[in-house]
């Protein structure tokens, strides 16, 4: 009996966290980027170039970068490269003259149209 019990226990904690797991949806990019989760907001880092855009998307619906801004850093081993994040439309936020290569360690601090300042860590592969 206290086997079953313990079985069942174990069932439904582990059923229990896979529907936390998934209540704000997976983070999946769809810019082909990388995908990392802040505040319940999803920030797609997608590197182009010389270039980086910052997608935002609030609990599933694309935010208005509009009232945004915000500097990303990037590390690259021994080297340092930062650029001013600035509202290009539509969700998008864009840094110019950043480039992020493989291995390279991003960190985004975006500040809201609201004012309240997000941090968001990506490691780029």
């Amino acid at each position: 009996m206290n086997k079953l019990l313990i079985a069942i226990a174990t069932t439904l904690s582990a059923l229990s966290l896979s529907l936390d797991a998934g209540a704000h949806g997976e983070a999946k990019p769809l810019h082909g980027g990388i995908v990392q989760v802040a505040d319940d907001v999803h920030y797609e880092l997608v590197p182009q170039g010389a270039d980086v855009s910052l997608y935002v998307v609030d609990h599933g619906k694309p935010a208005d970068a509009t009232g945004m801004s915000g500097k990303l850093t990037v590390l690259q081993g021994t080297s340092k490269s930062q650029g001013d994040l600035k509202p290009a439309g539509g969700n998008r936020l864009l840094a110019r003259g950043v480039t992020v290569a493989a291995g390279a360690k991003v960190v985004a601090s975006v500040k809201g149209a609201d004012g309240k300042a997000t941090t968001v860590r990506f490691v780029v592969k």
